[in-house]
């Protein structure tokens, strides 16, 4: 009985670690968007306050799900889960390297290959707020964490963000 109680209570630790890992998210598959990007200057459109409609299928195969819009060009081309339209068009024009996921308003970095924070990041807020608009109706409620980030470095060693 030894070896089942040494067994189970190092089963316990294992279990107590995975509960440590899902809630800082590495077992949720959660990633930490990045919150700068060095490939903002070359591979955004100058306007992008309009951009196609969110419901707007695959230009290439028309699939309705799971579309992107090119950042650059504003073409709307499904994920690679569908049929890799919008990393094809990243692998044939190399500076059209940022899209938006019109699932979940994320944004990719295709050079980077990470995803970007695009309340943080402001030259993408623009076309977050657009797209969040376009697809609930009303303007997205930015994070306060940008707020206290922006009020902490105005007022350094300021301790009065608490607010009842």
């Amino acid at each position: 009985m030894s070896k089942e109680a040494a067994s189970s209570s190092s089963l316990h630790t294992t279990e107590e670690e995975d509960d440590e890992l899902l809630l800082y998210g590495s077992g949720s598959g959660w990633v930490e968007p990045r919150t700068h990007c060095y490939h903002l200057d070359n591979s955004l459109s100058s306007d992008l306050a309009h951009i196609p409609n969110p419901d707007t299928c695959c230009y290439r195969c028309q699939h309705p799900q799971e579309n992107w819009v090119c950042l650059r060009c504003k073409d709307v081309l499904c994920s690679r889960f569908v049929n890799k339209h919008m990393l094809e068009h990243h692998q044939n024009h190399n500076d059209h390297c940022l899209a938006l996921s019109y699932s979940d308003l994320s944004v990719w970095c295709f050079s980077c290959n990470a995803y970007l924070d695009a309340q943080v990041i402001l030259p993408l807020r623009p076309v977050y707020e657009t797209a969040y608009i376009l697809k609930f109706g009303e303007a997205p409620p930015f994070r306060a964490v940008m707020d206290l980030h922006l009020a902490d470095e105005n007022t350094e060693g300021s301790t009065s963000g608490n607010q009842s």
